[in-house]
């Protein structure tokens, strides 16, 4: 079990604070119940958090607030996706949110997802799922459909170079090429923004 355990906490580490998981993100470990165990030991002394019903994660703590932060809930989400392998994208409000062109903290996410319509709650907020065509999940990368869902989301008169300049301090330099050849086929005027992201 120690061994089991021991992968665990590898793992764990690796991924770094505010990394979420399930029980999916250890097949080959161990068996689902020496996993199951160890997870308990591990959230009894306090090395993971418990977040909701079957995930977890690996929690930040504040120093300057002498408390574990609240559950990273992009990463939660994506735990969740992984264990039930639903194909995923952020609504338009979400999408504006997590990239920084909203300085309003929504009250509830929604995901477009291929999986069923679900509502599940992370500490005080609401994680929408809402099951859409496969088609609408078409994209690589994370970071792609965070973008064109958020520029849709603003529309093409909104499209501002405050707003290109944001998206692009916001997107890892190394992403710009792969997120520019991942969106080439969506709405012109949402490529030619993502383009000058992506100079």
């Amino acid at each position: 079990m120690g061994s089991i355990k021991q992968k665990i906490l590898e793992k764990i580490y690796r991924n770094g604070k505010g990394w979420s998981f399930s029980q999916s993100d250890f097949t080959g470990v161990g068996s689902r119940s020496s996993i199951d165990v160890s997870f308990h030991r591990l959230v009894q002394e306090g090395r993971i958090r418990r977040v909701v019903r079957g995930i977890y994660d690996f929690p930040e703590y504040s120093n300057l607030l002498g408390k574990q932060l609240s559950p990273d809930i992009e990463q939660v989400v994506q735990a969740i996706a992984r264990k039930f392998g639903w194909r995923i994208q952020s609504s338009g409000p979400t999408a504006l949110n997590m990239i920084g062109l909203s300085a309003q903290v929504p009250s509830k996410y929604v995901y477009l997802s291929d999986g069923p319509s679900k509502l599940i709650t992370i500490g005080r907020t609401a994680v929408r799922f809402k099951k859409t065509s496969v088609k609408e999940i078409r994209f690589t990368l994370k970071e792609s459909a965070l973008i064109v869902a958020a520029f849709r989301s603003l529309g093409k008169e909104r499209l501002s170079e405050e707003v290109i300049s944001t998206t692009r301090k916001w997107l890892h330099p190394r992403l710009r090429s792969q997120v520019k050849e991942d969106t080439a086929n969506v709405t012109g005027w949402i490529y030619c923004g993502i383009k000058k992201v992506c100079r």
